[in-house]
């Protein structure tokens, strides 16, 4: 059967303007529904080996798997972002109240005293640092208050990603191939695009993500220890520094190893830098690179602006985001250079 043009381009306007409305219906959910892909693929190993198990009983199978990602992933991060806000709304408190600000200052005049006696050089703190301090934290509350005071959408958001995944799971094979025989590009191109995301997403969970979060641990590991307090605040900021080549987690483990030498508690800094060059140190240096061999080819300082960027354009989701555009990017690029090098007919 042949059709008229007009039928065509009436089709094609109207499918336009469904997609648009879809669009708006599903945006609500549209971090949830990204997220849930996300986790699909990173643990996809894991869903296979329960597939094993199972005896390939998809429905079982991704229910257990959907469990799993739930107690491993789900709700470590929201007690972990529960003690985060409290331990930041307690030292946000500490700073805003006088007697807070004088003993930070009193610290920091000690320090700057006992820095002078070892440089043999004035030693002069000009900038206030409670008051970036309090910046900082009135940033992280806001955030994070935000975050918990929608608890009805939070808890909705969670549902859906959880049914996303379960779905993703049992039936990811299928859509898959649907968008394989909808796209119009060849299966190859197709199949390309979708091993690009795949290593995009492996090398930021396992390869950045996964060995932040190990880093961050055992930063708040070793500050508990050695007596530092707000240990899980400042593991979460060595977390996040963790991410920046060439500083990682030293951003944060230097200042308390400074303030610990000239506060005059010389074994906590001689412990605090051991714990930071082993415990710490190691896992960037031998888990990092084992856990992304198998990631994404891009130069680390193109992977650093796209998380930058990432957050910046999507939000608190962009450093997942970011790195998948970004290897989005370079799969087409590499299309685009196939189909100029054999011709387009």
């Amino acid at each position: 059967m042949k059709y008229r043009k007009s039928e065509f381009y009436f089709l094609l306007i109207f499918l336009t303007g469904v997609l648009v409305l879809t669009f708006f219906i599903f945006k609500p959910f549209l971090y949830s529904l990204a997220l849930a892909i996300i986790f699909a693929v990173a643990f996809d190993p894991i869903h296979k080996k329960i597939l094993n198990i199972t005896n390939q009983k998809r429905r079982l199978s991704a229910l257990l798997a959907t469990v799993f990602v739930l107690v491993v992933v789900v709700v470590p991060v929201i007690f972990l972002s529960l003690q985060v806000f409290q331990e930041a709304v307690q030292l946000y408190s500490f700073l805003t109240q006088n007697g807070g600000t004088i003993d930070l200052s009193r610290n920091l005049g000690n320090i700057a005293r006992n820095l002078e006696k070892f440089l043999s050089v004035p030693v002069e703190l000009s900038f206030d640092f409670s008051q970036y301090a309090r910046e900082g934290l009135n940033w992280l509350l806001l955030h994070l208050g935000s975050f918990f005071a929608n608890v009805a959408k939070i808890v909705v958001s969670v549902f859906i990603f959880l049914i996303a995944l379960y779905y993703l799971f049992k039936d990811g094979r299928e859509l898959k191939r649907a968008i394989i025989d909808f796209s119009p590009l060849q299966d190859i191109h197709d199949e390309i695009i979708f091993s690009k995301l795949r290593l995009a997403i492996i090398s930021v969970i396992k390869g950045n993500l996964a060995v932040a979060v190990i880093q961050g641990i055992l930063t708040s590991i070793g500050f508990y220890i050695f007596g530092i307090s707000n240990a899980a605040l400042w593991g979460s900021v060595a977390a996040i520094a963790a991410l920046i080549p060439g500083i990682g987690t030293a951003l944060v483990i230097i200042p308390g190893i400074i303030f610990f030498f000239f506060s005059g508690k010389i074994i906590s800094a001689i412990g605090l830098l051991l714990w930071g060059m082993t415990a710490v140190g190691l896992v960037d240096n031998f888990l990092g690179p084992k856990l992304a061999q198998q990631g994404m080819r891009i130069h680390p300082f193109l992977i650093l602006l796209s998380i930058l960027g990432g957050i910046s354009f999507f939000g608190s989701l962009g450093f997942l985001l970011g790195p998948l555009v970004l290897s989005l990017f370079f799969a087409l690029l590499e299309i685009y250079s196939a189909m100029k090098k054999h011709g387009v007919q």
